[in-house]
C-alpha cells in the first residue's frame, strides 16, 4: 500500500525540478561569531588585568625578596588567588557567551520559529536561512562548554538557551550531534559520539526532514548511536553500540535494541552479546526471567560448538603461522576490498616525526610575539592594552595559525621535493621509502588541521585543506570530517555529513594502500559514514549515514547507498517527491504506516512545491 502510494505521488510529479544553489549569510555569521566572541571577553579581560596590574604585580613580581613572596600575607595571598581568578575569570566568560548565544537564538526564533516539517533545500527561502543562522549560533558555545574543562555543564547550556529539553539526572557525553530540538528525560546515558540528530539532510537539492526528537526515561545510548529525526525511543530502551535508526521511528521501550537499523535483540542473543554465563543470567534480577533451562542449555551447547570451532583455526594459524612473502604486484583488487573500518590510517606514524613540530611552533611563536611586544611597546597605556586585549587575542591566535600553515608548508614543499607522493600498494614497514615519507607527511599536516578546527570559523578548514593538496571549491561542506590530506578531489556543493571519515590512504596488515578518492559535484555524504581509497563518487548521489564502501568502489551517478558495505538502495529523486507524506515505523512491532504533514516553507514559496 504504502509503495504504491509512493509510486503514484511520483508519477503525478509534472513540474520541472527547482534545482537552486543556495546562498550561505556568511556576513551574519561572521557579525554574530564576533560579536558573542568580543562580549564574552571584554569584561572578562578588564577584570583579569586589573587584577594582574593593581595586585598581582605590586606584591608578588615586583617583591625584591625572595623569602617574603612565602612568608608574607599579600604575596602569599597573590600566589594563590592568581588560578582562582584565572577560573573565575573563564567561568565568567563562558557565561557571556552563553548568554550572547541566547541572545542571537531568540532572536532567530522570534523571526522564523523551529517546528516540526521538511524544510525543501533546493531553493531559498528565510525557513532555511535561519535553520542555518541557528545550527552556526549554537556551534561555538556547544564546543565551548561540551569541550571545556566543565562539561557537565552541557545540561544546562541547552536548557537555559531554550535549545532542547534536557531532564535531571540526564549525561549527553561528547558527541558532534546531540544539541538542538531535542526532549531527553531522566537519568538517561547518552554515549559518546552519539547523535540524536533532529535533522537530516536527504541531498544537495532534496530536503531537510527537522523534527524533534523524543527519549523517554532512563534511556541508555551506549555509543556511536544515531537517533533520526521524528523518532520517539521510550521509557527504559537500551541502545547496543553502533544500534542506529533514521527517521521517524517509534521503540516502545523496556527491552534492548541493536543493529543498523535497529531491532529488538531477544533473550538469547543478549546471552550471546554480552557474554554472561548462565549462572549470571539465574542471579542478575534486572535482566530478569532467564530461568528456562531449554534456553540456558541451547546456549552452553552453541558455546562448546564455539569452542571446538576456535581450536580449529588455532590449529590452521599455527599450520600457517610461516607465511611467504606476498607479490605486491599479484594482489588483486578483490584482495583489497576488507573491512578497513578495523585499521588505523595513522597507526604506525613514528614519534619521531614530532620532532618537526618544534621549529614550526618555535617559527610561529615569534611572529606573534614580536607583534605583541610592537603592540605594547607602541601603545603603552595599560588600559587601552586591556580594552583592546580581546581583538587582540583573536588576531594574535589567527596570525598564530597562518604561521603554522605557512611554515609546515614549506617543509612538505621541501619534503615533497625529496620524495614525490604518489598512488599504489607499498609495505607498512620501517625502512621503506614510500611509508617513511607517507608517515612524514601525515604527522606534519595533522598539526595544522587541528588547529583550524580548534577556530570558531568552521569554513576556515577548507583552507587548510586546499593549502595542503586537496582539491575542492569554498562552496563545499566538511562538517567535522576527518579527511586525509592529499588525493582527494572533491567538486562543487559537496556535503560530508559530521563524523564521516574519507580516506586516501590506509593501513592494512603488513601493507599500505594510497589511492585518489573523487567525490563528483552535489554529492552528499552521511554523518559517520567511511569512504575507502579509490571511491569514486557520482554526481548527485548520496551515502546515506553510517554507510562504508570498500576500496575502488564505484557509486553510480543519481543514486542512494546504504549499508556495510554501501550497496545500492534506490534512484536519488528526493528533490521530486512528495513531501506531505512521512513514513514512520513501529520498530517493536516492525509496522510502517504513513503520516501526512505540512511542508516547512515560506507561503511566498510554496508555489515551488511540487
Amino acid at each position: 500500500m504504502i509503495g504504491s502510494n509512493l509510486e503514484s505521488s511520483e508519477k503525478n510529479f509534472k513540474k520541472e525540478v527547482i534545482k537552486e544553489e543556495i546562498e550561505f549569510q556568511y556576513f551574519w555569521y561572521l557579525i554574530m561569531l564576533f560579536t558573542i566572541y568580543l562580549i564574552s571577553l571584554i569584561i572578562p579581560a578588564l577584570l583579569f588585568m586589573t587584577y594582574l596590574i593593581l595586585f598581582f604585580l605590586p606584591h608578588f613580581l615586583e617583591t625584591t625578596d625572595f623569602i617574603s613572596l612565602f612568608t608574607e600575607i599579600k604575596p602569599v595571598v597573590a600566589l594563590l588567588s592568581m588560578p582562582l581568578v584565572f577560573i573565575g575569570c573563564y567561568i565568567l566568560r563562558s557565561l557571556f557567551v552563553v548568554l550572547t548565544t541566547r541572545f542571537f537564538w531568540r532572536w532567530s526564533e522570534k523571526k522564523v520559529p523551529t517546528r516540526d516539517g521538511i524544510i525543501p533545500r533546493n531553493f531559498t527561502s528565510r525557513v532555511l536561512q535561519h535553520y542555518h543562522i541557528r545550527s552556526f549560533v549554537l556551534k561555538y558555545g556547544k564546543n565551548l562548554i561540551m569541550k571545556g574543562p566543565f562539561p557537565w555543564f552541557y545540561n544546562w547550556f541547552l536548557n537555559f538557551i531554550g535549545v532542547s529539553k534536557i531532564g535531571k539526572g540526564t549525561t549527553i557525553e561528547e558527541a558532534i550531534a546531540s544539541d538542538r530540538y531535542i526532549d531527553v528525560g531522566k537519568n538517561c546515558y547518552i554515549g559518546l559520539n552519539s547523535a540524536i540528530s533532529c535533522h537530516a539532510v536527504d541531498g544537495i537539492f532534496g530536503n531537510i526532514s527537522c523534527f524533534e526528537v523524543k527519549v523517554g526515561n532512563n534511556v541508555t545510548s551506549a555509543g556511536v548511536n544515531i537517533v533520526g529525526p521524528g523518532s520517539e525511543v521510550h521509557d527504559n530502551s537500551y541502545l547496543l553500540p553502533l544500534a542506529s535508526v533514521g527517521k521517524h521511528n517509534i521503540v516502545k521501550g523496556n527491552n534492548y535494541y541493536w543493529g543498523i537499523p535497529f531491532r529488538k535483540i531477544f533473550k538469547k542473543k543478549i546471552m550471546q552479546y554480552l557474554d554472561i554465563s548462565p549462572q549470571d543470567l539465574e542471579k542478575n534480577e534486572n535482566i530478569g526471567k532467564y530461568a528456562d533451562q531449554n534456553l540456558i542449555n541451547t546456549n552452553e551447547v552453541e558455546k562448546g560448538l564455539n569452542k571446538s570451532e576456535e581450536i580449529l583455526e588455532e590449529e590452521d594459524i599455527n599450520e600457517n603461522s610461516q607465511e611467504e612473502p606476498v607479490d605486491l604486484n599479484s594482489l588483486t583488487e578483490q584482495d583489497l576490498k576488507i573491512d578497513f573500518t578495523s585499521s588505523s590510517a595513522i597507526s604506525r606514524v613514528n614519534i619521531k616525526f614530532l620532532v618537526f613540530y618544534i621549529p614550526i611552533f618555535w617559527l610561529s611563536g615569534m611572529v606573534i610575539i614580536t607583534i605583541f611586544y610592537t603592540f605594547i611597546f607602541f601603545v603603552k597605556n595599560w588600559i587601552l592594552i586591556a580594552f583592546f586585549m580581546p581583538a587582540m587575542l583573536i588576531i594574535l591566535w589567527f596570525i598564530f595559525i597562518m604561521s603554522c600553515f605557512f611554515f609546515s608548508k614549506l617543509f612538505l614543499i621541501l619534503i615533497n621535493l625529496i620524495h614525490k607522493p604518489k598512488e599504489g600498494l607499498f609495505n607498512a614497514e620501517k625502512g621503506d621509502n614510500d611509508f617513511e615519507f607517507w608517515c612524514l607527511r601525515t604527522e606534519l599536516k595533522k598539526i595544522v588541521f587541528w588547529l583550524i578546527r580548534s577556530w570558531p570559523l568552521p569554513w576556515m578548514d577548507i583552507l587548510a585543506f586546499k593549502w595542503f593538496g586537496i582539491k575542492m571549491t569554498l562552496s563545499s561542506s566538511l562538517y567535522d570530517t576527518w579527511c586525509d590530506g592529499e588525493f582527494i578531489e572533491l567538486g562543487r556543493r559537496d556535503l560530508i555529513g559530521q563524523g564521516a571519515t574519507i580516506m586516501s590512504s590506509m593501513v592494512v596488515g603488513k601493507y599500505l594502500i594510497i589511492k585518489k578518492v573523487i567525490v563528483e559535484d552535489y554529492a552528499l555524504v552521511g554523518g559517520y559514514t567511511a569512504i575507502a581509497p579509490g571511491t569514486r563518487v557520482g554526481k548527485e548521489s548520496i551515502i546515506g549515514a553510517m554507510s562504508t564502501t570498500t576500496y575502488n568502489q564505484k557509486i553510480d551517478p543519481g543514486w542512494i547507498y546504504m549499508g556495510i558495505p554501501a550497496s545500492k538502495f534506490k534512484p536519488n529523486k528526493y528533490a521530486e517527491s512528495n513531501r506531505e507524506i512521512l513514513i514512520r515505523k513501529d520498530v517493536d512491532e516492525e509496522e510502517k504506516f504513513e503520516v501526512e504533514h505540512e511542508v516547512n516553507v515560506d507561503e511566498d514559496k510554496k508555489k515551488h512545491l511540487a
